[in-house]
């Protein structure tokens, strides 16, 4: 078995126990928290603690290896799990609440596999690598959700602690997983002091752009995406049709992975993210024009490839903005700011629509996606100048 398979395995189960999580980690929530106005914080922690150790998993990384950080990530899930689950057979809310954080830690290292991929593919196969490695989201957005309605009476009557009992499960075989990985080792003390500053290094206009692109890829579709079943069930659409929706937006976020790699090398990378932030444009423009099922599964489609061709185009032109000894400090940087991002409009998300309306939600990513993608022709153009 190939790294990169490897890798596309271990992003599989990875992102499996992040949509197990998600599905099941606010209704846990609210059957354990003191007050109602406490439901979804251990989600929101979940989220922040990602966002946190985006710059300390990048620097361990950076400074022990790739599989000395993916074996401590694939602990810190074996461990979110087993809190979790005692949690919920307590009845312990903090306790919960500590388990969530310890599962966004573990979905910060999950997020890293694409880095190493690129890593293992040498430069003139990475988009192809970060894009198999992608494919994974395929696996969890199926695998995901249905692990949470197979466990969800494991040790019934005890609900959804089976849950957190297969995520624990799911770690322990990525732990197992990535040892069979060929993954660069760690670079000297000596190697890892010779790469520029940093500020030198963020200063090029390939690195701005690719950062840029990628948070706005993710803060736009979390802004739609996080909306769209309130908007609907408002629209007096049943739940179970919003969970359709969502379920071929996922699909849309990860089925092109077969192919975005390809569609790089034979188009360009500038191009292909230029395409993303036009789809994610169009997802906006046929939500505002009206709020019927189909518009809202042909927009969430449109914003699910929009943010497929923007990530992994904006990933691959990030890994061609730095050397290997300076690569740990720029993906700490990147991943911070994207997952940063990806926390505050998650939060943001429900107060804009429940204060301004699903129009105002649509509006909101117009300026900042049309200024991603003017960025990203502006270098292309720059580029072949």
């Amino acid at each position: 078995m190939s790294s990169v398979a490897v890798l596309a395995v271990c992003q599989a189960l990875g992102m499996s126990c992040m949509a197990l999580s998600i599905t099941i980690t606010a209704l846990v929530g609210a059957s354990l928290a003191p007050t109602p106005a406490l439901a979804t914080l251990p989600l929101a922690l979940q989220f922040v603690a990602t966002a946190l150790m985006t710059v300390p998993v990048s620097l361990f990384m950076g400074r022990y290896g790739r599989r000395a950080g993916f074996s401590l990530g694939s602990l810190l899930g074996i461990a979110g799990g087993v809190i979790s689950c005692l949690a919920v057979f307590l009845a312990h809310y903090w306790l919960f609440c500590v388990g969530a954080a310890f599962l966004g830690a573990f979905s910060t290292h999950v997020a890293l596999y694409r880095f190493a991929a690129a890593d293992v593919a040498g430069a003139a196969h990475r988009a192809r690598a970060i894009s198999y490695v992608m494919v994974g989201g395929v696996v969890a957005a199926v695998l995901g959700p249905e692990l949470a309605k197979w466990t969800k009476e494991l040790f019934a009557p005890v609900l959804f602690a089976g849950g957190y009992a297969a995520i624990a499960v799911l770690g322990f075989a990525t732990l197992v997983l990535i040892q069979f990985a060929a993954l660069p080792a760690p670079l000297s003390r000596q190697d890892r002091g010779r790469g520029r500053p940093l500020p030198e290094i963020l200063r090029q206009p390939a690195l701005i752009v690719a950062v840029l692109c990628a948070m706005v890829a993710y803060g736009a579709m979390n802004l739609v995406m996080v909306s769209t079943p309130l908007a609907m069930v408002a629209c007096a659409h049943p739940f179970e049709t919003a969970a359709f929706v969502i379920q071929w937006h996922v699909v849309g976020m990860f089925a092109p992975s077969f192919v975005t790699g390809h569609i790089i090398q034979r188009i360009g990378v500038e191009r292909v993210i230029a395409i993303g932030g036009l789809l994610i444009l169009g997802c906006a423009l046929v939500n505002l024009t009206g709020v019927e099922v189909l518009q809202f599964w042909a927009a969430l489609v449109l914003l699910g490839v929009g943010w497929n061709f923007m990530f992994i185009g904006g990933t691959t032109l990030l890994t061609e903005t730095y050397e290997v000894e300076e690569q740990s400090r720029v993906q700490a940087f990147n991943e911070f700011m994207v997952f940063g991002t990806t926390a505050v409009t998650a939060l943001a998300s429900g107060v804009i629509f429940s204060t301004f309306g699903w129009q105002a939600v649509n509006i909101g990513i117009i300026v900042p996606v049309a200024i991603a993608t003017a960025s990203v022709l502006w270098l292309h153009r720059r580029r072949r100048a």
